[in-house]
Order: C-alpha cells, then sequence, then structure tokens
C-alpha cells in the first residue's frame, strides 16, 4: 500500500496535571504534524503510553485524531498485546472508521516461540476488518520475530502488509529486504537507524523524534526515499543528539520535554514511567535552542 511509505510518527497522548487527557494539546499535535511533512499518523501505539489509558480514553484519542485529520494523512491504530483472544475480541468490537492499518506488537513477556508467534498474528489476521503491520520490538517485548516468522506471515496472509521492525540487526533486516514480497513494507522503528534502513530498502520510519521535529525528520526519509544519502546523512547528524537525548530515561518521557519545550503540552506520563529528570530537560531545551538557530 503506497500509503506508507516516509515518514510515520507514533504520536504522544498529552496528559494535563491532574492526570486526565489533554485532547486540546492532541489536536495541536496532530495539526502539527500534517503542517510539517509528516505522511502518516500512528495512534495508540507503545509511545502513547496506550497500557495505560481506558478503554473510554482510547475511543476519545481514535475519535480526536481522526476528526482533526479530517481525512488529510493515513492513520494506524496500535492493536497488541500477549492476550490474543482478547484481541481477536478487540479488533472485532472496535470501530475503526477513518483508519487506514491496524499496528501490532509481537506479544510481549509470554516470550512465544516463532510457532506461537505466527498463530497469534495468524489469529489476528483472520479477524482483522483492516490491513496489518507487524511490530518486533525485542529489547521491549523480550523475543525476537525471526525473519523467516515474518516472511512466512507476509507470504501467507495478504492483509497483513509490512513490519515497523526494530530489531537492531542489519542481518535480520538485510534478510527481509531480501526475501520479502514486492509489496510487503519494511519500516523501521528505531530512529537511530532509519536512514540506513530506508537506503537498503526500506519504505520508511514509524519514529518517535519525527513528531517533535517533524519538518526536518520527513525531508530526512523523504531524500533516503530518492537514493539522495548525502544530504539525508547531513539531516541525521543534525537529529543525532536529539535522539540520545530523548531515549536516555526512556520513552515518551524526553519527547514529551520537547512538546513541553515547544509549548504544546506539559511533559505528564503516567506510572509506572515518571518524567525526565530536571537535568535531562534542561539539555533537551539546550539542543532545541541549538537546532532551531542551526534550522533557521
Amino acid at each position: 500500500m503506497e500509503k506508507f511509505y516516509g515518514t510515520g510518527v507514533a504520536l504522544v497522548t498529552p496528559f494535563k496535571d491532574e492526570g486526565a487527557v489533554d485532547y486540546k494539546a492532541l489536536e495541536a499535535i496532530v495539526e502539527y504534524q500534517i503542517d510539517n511533512g509528516i505522511d502518516y499518523l500512528v495512534v495508540l501505539g507503545t509511545t502513547a503510553e496506550s497500557v495505560t489509558l481506558t478503554k473510554e480514553e482510547k475511543q476519545q484519542v481514535i475519535k480526536t485524531v481522526s476528526l482533526v485529520n479530517a481525512g488529510r494523512l493515513p492513520l494506524v491504530v496500535g492493536v497488541g498485546g500477549n492476550n490474543t483472544l482478547a484481541l481477536v475480541e478487540e479488533l472485532k468490537h472496535t470501530d475503526f472508521l477513518d483508519y487506514d492499518a491496524i499496528l501490532s506488537v509481537s506479544p510481549a513477556y509470554s516470550k512465544p516461540t516463532q510457532e506461537g508467534i505466527y498463530q497469534h498474528f495468524r489469529a489476528l489476521s483472520v479477524a482483522s476488518p483492516l490491513p496489518i503491520v507487524l511490530y518486533n520490538v525485542p529489547s521491549r517485548t523480550g523475543s525476537n520475530m525471526l525473519p523467516e516468522t515474518t516472511l512466512r506471515l507476509a507470504n501467507d496472509f495478504d492483509n497483513i502488509i509490512g513490519i515497523k521492525e526494530a530489531c537492531a540487526d542489519t542481518v535480520q533486516l538485510d534478510t527481509i529486504l531480501k526475501n520479502k514480497p514486492a509489496d510487503f513494507h519494511l519500516i523501521s522503528g528505531d530512529d537511530f537507524t532509519a536512514l540506513a534502513t530506508v537506503l537498503a530498502g526500506g519504505s520508511g520510519v514509524i519514529s518517535v523524534l519525527g513528531q517533535g521535529l517533524p519538518n526536518q525528520f520527513s525531508k530526512m526519509i523523504a531524500l533516503a526515499l530518492k537514493g539522495d544519502s548525502e544530504p539525508a546523512y547531513e539531516f541525521h547528524q543534525s537529529l543525532l543528539n536529539g535522539m540520545h537525548l530523548i531515549f536516555e530515561e526512556g520513552n515518551p518521557a524526553g519527547i514529551k520535554t520537547i512538546f513541553e519545550v515547544l509549548g504544546f503540552m506539559k511533559a505528564n506520563v503516567r506510572l509506572p514511567l515518571v518524567s525526565a529528570s530536571p537535568d535531562l530537560k534542561s539539555r533537551i531545551a539546550d539542543f532545541m535552542k541549538a537546532f532551531q538557530q542551526v534550522m533557521v
């Protein structure tokens, strides 16, 4: 599907000081992405702290993004976890009007075998009313979806259209790229290796930093998709310190600090996460000030 080339961003969920979802801030953040070159939006991914949201909050986030977007960009919604039957029911009974695909992370904590991972996504594929993008992030789930499993799913199910791959293993990425169906997307799930992945043949990225610096990040990926590696690497070098900073104390504390610096929202998170330390907030503010001066 052509709509999933380029730069997607895994949107944060803003929270007010008392802990409620800040829907007005979310609306402004969505507009910021649309106005600055982002190609598609990912709602309720792990960066959205979706595991801390109630069912009602999730539905309101889905509705809010849909209404603000008003059909301007493709929309992806996160539906993932380690309870396969519960996810099947969620897919069957959730209103995904205006959404274009599901992003579903490989089951965390349970450490299923490769056959277990395959059967999990098989069940989701059968139940899903939308195309599915797989998500492999071994550092968080505790297990790695091997290329053989990814390729088996890609070949067996027409509605499994891609994978957000955050394995940080170039051999694994190359194996998928060399053996995948022509219309299957390999999407980088790692800001640090996004440029290299796209230059190697990937379709783009689902980024965290990209939502804070959408103009520059999307230009980097657009250049890479055209094979213009030299100017793309210049953008990469300018963004690199920001990548390090936003993940230093965990995601999404860092990217929420960038949005606080930009004036969109408070950098609040929900437990068990805590906000970035004063020292990190100060260094992120310094990075943003210097970055904006360079980009003028």
